[in-house]
């Protein structure tokens, strides 16, 4: 399986076609060979999660196949790896850049235990008792106040997000977004 990753503070959206294009052809493929797209659904950011989206509705557009959106949440509690999470809940936590994060937790088999959540780490830290992994981009914020808890060894996995697709945890191609924007329209108070 192809896929690449790469953290980026801004110029996703002029990164991510061309790192489509590269990992079709590392495999192989072209858009054709697809027989559906799957992409994060959220919770993210605003820009972030409207980027991949516009990026996989354009790719299933061009080649007739469907959108399957994942939880982000969900596809970091499935990227930690069994032997890690044996015994313990986890808790995925995602960085809003605001004072809140987003998290949603799982049982050990990764049964969700609640839907996703904007909260802040303080309030994260103190949502599950016992063994805790806490995987995602937020998870040093939560760490930092329950140094017992155990940070995954998995980032977020393009192979993760189509395997929950692939068998089904799919959730409508529509951004899920946990907090409004922080826009203000032009007469409106």
């Amino acid at each position: 399986m192809s896929r690449r990753l790469a953290v980026m503070a801004r110029g996703q959206a002029e990164a991510v076609m061309p790192m489509v294009a590269a990992v079709l052809a590392e495999a192989g493929l072209t858009i054709g060979d697809l027989s559906a797209v799957a992409v994060t659904v959220g919770p993210g950011t605003f820009t972030g999660i409207r980027i991949g989206l516009a990026a996989a509705k354009g790719l299933a557009l061009t080649a007739g196949i469907p959108v399957l959106g994942v939880l982000t949440t969900e596809a970091l509690a499935h990227a930690v790896p069994p032997g890690q999470r044996h015994g313990c809940r986890v808790l995925a936590a995602v960085d809003s850049k605001r004072a809140e994060i987003w998290v949603q937790t799982f049982d050990s088999d990764l049964a969700p235990l609640g839907p996703p959540a904007a909260m802040t780490p303080a309030q994260a830290a103190c949502c599950l008792d016992g063994r805790v992994v806490v995987a995602g981009d937020a998870a040093a914020a939560v760490l930092a106040l329950r140094p017992d808890w155990v940070r995954a060894d998995a980032p977020l996995d393009a192979g993760v997000v189509a395997g929950l697709a692939a068998a089904g945890n799919t959730h409508p191609p529509q951004p899920l977004y946990l907090r409004d924007a922080d826009v203000t329209l032009p007469g409106v108070k």
